[in-house]
């Protein structure tokens, strides 16, 4: 039942954008399209993913750590443990330290961004997820690197605070350079949201009168 609820629902979002598409209604089609797909990956694609995922983070990780000597990395559970002069502390990579959210958002947004064509798309794609992975698993080092030298009573301070403004804007430098700085180049240029019809036609228009 659920799989059949699924697939209508899917169903219907896959007419809606047409729907928005034949209308020109290039917005609305944009945020439906984003928010539908993410929706989608995080109900279907999460339950399969995010495992994986967490253990290839904590191994990416790991690398640090096996390097410094500052924490250990067990990978195919998922799970960093970190020892400092203060005591020990076991990490657990679940879903929010996983980065699936937000890769999810980036490929969501990116999926119907329409600056870029479809072979650009795939491969934005593919480098901001490797990247984001990547800076993910630079404020997973930076968090166990917190801990190991100020003790574990600081773990909230590195996960929630110190973790996740290293992790945010090394984000925001992705969403700058794939989406604001290439929307700007490509306005320059005269390579975004034209139709070459419409254009041409305005151009008659304006010699004629």
């Amino acid at each position: 039942m659920i799989y059949i609820v699924a697939a209508a629902a899917i169903g219907l979002w896959v007419w809606l954008l047409q729907v928005l598409r034949k209308a020109g209604l290039k917005f609305w089609r944009y945020l439906l399209g984003s928010c539908g797909l993410f929706i989608i990956l995080m109900i279907l694609v999460r339950p399969w993913l995010v495992l994986p995922l967490a253990r290839l983070i904590a191994a990416i990780a790991g690398i640090f750590g096996k390097v410094s000597g500052f924490y250990q990395a067990y990978y195919r559970y998922g799970v960093i443990f970190i020892e400092s002069a203060k005591g020990a502390i076991t990490v657990n990579i679940d879903l929010e330290c996983s980065g699936f959210i937000e890769i999810s958002a980036f490929i969501s947004l990116l999926s119907f961004y329409g600056i870029y064509n479809i072979p650009e798309r795939i491969y934005v794609g593919v480098v901001g997820t490797l990247y984001t992975m990547l800076t993910n698993a630079f404020r997973i080092a930076v968090i166990c690197t917190m801990i190991h030298f100020l003790g574990t009573d600081y773990y909230y301070l590195a996960h929630t605070v110190v973790g996740r403004i290293v992790f945010y804007v090394l984000q925001v430098v992705l969403y700058f350079f794939v989406f604001t700085k290439t929307h700007v180049l490509k306005m320059k240029t005269g390579d975004f949201g034209y139709n070459k019809k419409e254009e041409i036609s305005a151009n008659k228009e304006g010699d004629a009168s």
